[in-house]
């Protein structure tokens, strides 16, 4: 089967370009890569990652989707910038992958869900923590019933405060929830929200909390979320998603059930480990599959793959728009200081 022609469309601080740009030029099926930058300023580094796979660099995101008819858009945009491109892009036919949060309101993804599904089109949020080997052998012990009915869950993902510190980030797009959506929970807490549902097979249906500053920095968007939730399958879950450490992270996600747990903790020493009393006897087991490598490149190829048709999308345009409103209810929940249904 021929390689596809894939469009990236970027502007100013597109998050991950690079990495994203790396996953194209290793993807045996990508042929050729159209690159799209109104500011120009991803010229260099597209030129120097894709060499010979760079079949155009356009200053137009339109003139690239009309003139190089790609099958693939790689949308990564600043937030509150994305919604009218990845409409542009479906609406050119394309499948979307398109770099998180994609939007600064749920009301703003809503349509291009539906637009992707009215066009038989993929719409993939970039959430590339699924396809991690851990991640895939405790969805699987999950799913098989080897800790028996879901009671719970505990969720937190805490990365560095220094980030914060420097006057660079305080005027980046990432800092201000009116460009960004959100804060931490926005741009890291996303990912541990998605795999929790992920993993159970549960969607989470309510959420309450808090979220705040608490480095005191002069930053608009949060630094720090504690959240509450409720799935589907009635068990709870609860959730801690801050800019706390020097540098670094700790995180894991902890599923509780009937028969046992099952702890994630991609940042730790032993990044899966689980105990379950259907083992004769019971004992706490280890991953023992290859080690994850944290890359965006996984990620590119199975959405290149999807669009090719030979693969089932990474995420489907629903459940990215669902973990999307779960965020954003997590927002409401804080402003409001009530309970919030996510629908």
């Amino acid at each position: 089967m021929p390689g596809i022609t894939v469009a990236v469309l970027t502007n100013t601080a597109g998050a991950h370009l690079e990495a994203y740009l790396a996953g194209l030029a290793v993807t045996e099926e990508v042929e050729a890569v159209v690159v799209a930058d109104p500011s120009g300023a991803s010229e260099a580094s597209a030129k120097k990652t894709l060499g010979a796979k760079l079949k155009s660099f356009e200053r137009d995101h339109g003139k690239a989707l009309a003139e190089h008819k790609p099958m693939l858009a790689l949308v990564t945009m600043e937030a509150v910038q994305s919604p009218p491109v990845i409409q542009m892009a479906l609406e050119a036919n394309c499948h979307v992958l398109a770099e998180k949060p994609s939007c600064v309101r749920a009301e703003d993804f809503e349509p291009l869900a539906r637009l992707a599904d009215m066009k038989h089109r993929h719409l993939t949020l970039a959430l590339a923590n699924r396809l991690l080997g851990t991640v895939q052998a405790a969805r699987k012990l999950i799913q098989t019933g080897q800790i028996g009915k879901i009671y719970g869950c505990e969720l937190h993902i805490v990365a560095d405060q220094t980030r914060l510190k420097s006057p660079t980030y305080h005027q980046s797009w990432f800092a201000d929830k009116a460009r960004s959506g959100g804060g931490h929970l926005m741009w890291l807490g996303i990912h541990w929200l998605d795999l929790a549902m992920y993993m159970t097979g549960s969607k989470i249906i309510e959420a309450a909390g808090f979220t705040g500053i608490v480095g005191g920095q002069p930053l608009k968007a949060e630094d720090s979320a504690a959240m509450a939730l409720r799935f589907d399958n009635g068990s709870f879950g609860t959730m801690t998603s801050g800019y706390y450490l020097d540098r670094g992270y700790h995180s894991h996600i902890k599923v509780w059930g009937s028969l046992g747990w099952v702890q994630l903790d991609p940042h730790g020493g032993e990044p899966l480990h689980w105990y379950s009393t259907k083992d004769a006897p019971p004992q706490i087991k280890k991953y023992e599959g290859p080690a994850d490598q944290a890359s965006y490149t996984p990620l590119v190829k199975e959405c290149v793959r999807a669009a090719m048709g030979l693969a089932p999308p990474p995420l489907t345009g629903a459940d990215s728009l669902h973990v999307l409103k779960t965020v954003f209810a997590c927002y409401r929940a804080a402003e409001t200081g009530h309970s919030q249904r996510v629908t």
